[in-house]
């Protein structure tokens, strides 16, 4: 049995981030015991697939679907099979986009302007 304090230092997160998704509904209220909140180790992989979804571009509701939103007597992988599909375009979109402005960056490293508008134009010219 572990306290939220060392469930969040263990985790990467805080306590006031566990409250909140026990408050949501992202994580199951714990047992409590002397009043206090105990959590079981299974916890750890809750809360790395919220922060991982949450990182990704998920929102709250999309992870609750992920999470708990389907009916169990369903295998996880139909389950998610639609979500997935729409959650990898728009995660596709997004790698696209952070790649170009990682080009730009590494461009404008190199880059000679006087001005970011004058680099930028220029970066533009090369992609």
């Amino acid at each position: 049995m572990l306290s939220i304090g060392k469930v969040a230092e263990k985790s990467g997160t805080t306590t006031s981030a566990i409250r909140y998704y026990e408050q949501i509904g992202l994580l199951q209220p714990p047992r409590r015991k002397n009043g206090k909140r105990v959590y079981e180790v299974e916890i750890f992989g809750r809360i790395d697939t919220i922060k991982l979804a949450q990182s990704a571009g998920f929102q709250i509701q999309e992870i609750k679907q992920l999470l708990d939103g389907f009916d169990s007597q369903v295998a996880p992988s139909e389950r998610w099979r639609l979500m997935a599909l729409r959650k990898q375009d728009e995660l596709e979109a997004k790698i696209q986009q952070m790649t170009r402005m990682k080009t730009i960056l590494a461009n404008s490293v190199k880059c000679d302007c006087l001005s970011w508008e004058q680099c930028f134009q220029d970066n533009i010219k090369v992609n």
